[in-house]
């Protein structure tokens, strides 16, 4: 998993969680605040609720559009709203049909060259209320594109959390790697890359000893847990929930549960989430942090 691939995650979900409060009661609102900053970002007019598509781009010329009979059909936006190039060398353009209002990165050029995530900050294409961008993902590229008026946004039917309880605030025991493991990390489409684990975080719980493995670009950054548990699939979204810890400090490091997220594959089917390591599937009941998420009847 790329560097860049963290930085997503974090930028889009959550922050570590910061010091701990020592009275119950402010522990208590300081999970509530960040709870409620976590849904705040979610919902969000450019956030994952947002995503409308993700299509498949190979070596060719392709229309894009809404209406019927475009190579690649949006879900929503102009009928016509213009073509994409890509070339052997994965060069990328993007050319505005004629007519159509839309902007390529808030120029005024009808034709320009695109960015992709990969560069960092990848060039957007916007209509009204929707955009797109080139996601390059394992050597695959994809049109992403999202909608501010989408339904699922429109009709979100919020989050549902475990009650806060400070059991599940963990100081565990941080174990260094003496170099950083490349730890395989497969995604829900099948897609496998490395990524960089420091170490483990070794914790007791009723008398009994886990360990989860983290990711982490560089030693400043905070460590990130992908982890499941025996409430997956009945009571929290099945394949994975997602952890942000402060890095390691005097051997020590928290794992606050009453933190955990859902990634946005709990929420839309245009994402390509990461899933736990088998060393972190966790064999007993994690009754903290975000349950699964269902949708208004």
């Amino acid at each position: 998993m790329p560097p860049r691939l963290l930085r997503i995650f974090l930028l889009a979900g959550v922050l570590a969680a910061p010091a701990f409060a020592a009275d119950p009661a402010d522990y208590v609102q300081s999970v509530e605040q960040w709870r409620a900053g976590r849904l705040e970002r979610l919902t969000r007019a450019d956030g994952w609720l947002a995503l409308i598509g993700r299509h498949p781009l190979e070596v060719g010329v392709w229309s894009v559009g809404s209406a019927p009979g475009n190579a690649i059909r949006l879900a929503a936006g102009p009928d016509q709203l213009g073509t994409v190039t890509r070339t052997g060398d994965n060069t990328l353009t993007f050319a505005l049909a004629d007519g159509v209002e839309a902007a390529i990165d808030g120029t005024t050029e009808r034709t320009a060259p695109l960015a992709t995530s990969s560069a960092g900050k990848p060039t957007y294409v916007r209509a009204g209320t929707v955009n797109f961008y080139i996601l390059e993902q394992g050597g695959r590229y994809f049109l992403r594109v999202r909608d501010s008026e989408s339904a699922r946004r429109k009709n979100f039917a919020g989050l549902d959390n475990y009650p806060v309880d400070p059991k599940w605030r963990i100081e565990a025991n941080w174990v260094p790697f003496a170099t950083p493991r490349q730890l395989p990390i497969t995604n829900v489409v099948g897609l496998t890359q490395d990524a960089a684990c420091p170490g483990k975080a070794v914790f007791t719980l009723d008398g009994r000893t886990y360990e989860l493995l983290p990711l982490q670009d560089s030693p400043d950054d905070d460590l990130f847990f992908i982890l499941t548990d025996a409430t997956a699939g009945e009571e929290t979204y099945e394949a994975s929930r997602f952890l942000y810890s402060a890095p390691p400090k005097d051997g020590k490091v928290v794992l606050d549960f009453n933190r955990l997220y859902n990634p946005p594959c709990a929420f839309t089917p245009f994402t390509t989430c990461p899933l736990p390591p088998k060393e972190n599937v966790l064999p007993f009941r994690l009754t903290a942090g975000e349950k699964k998420y269902r949708d208004k009847p």
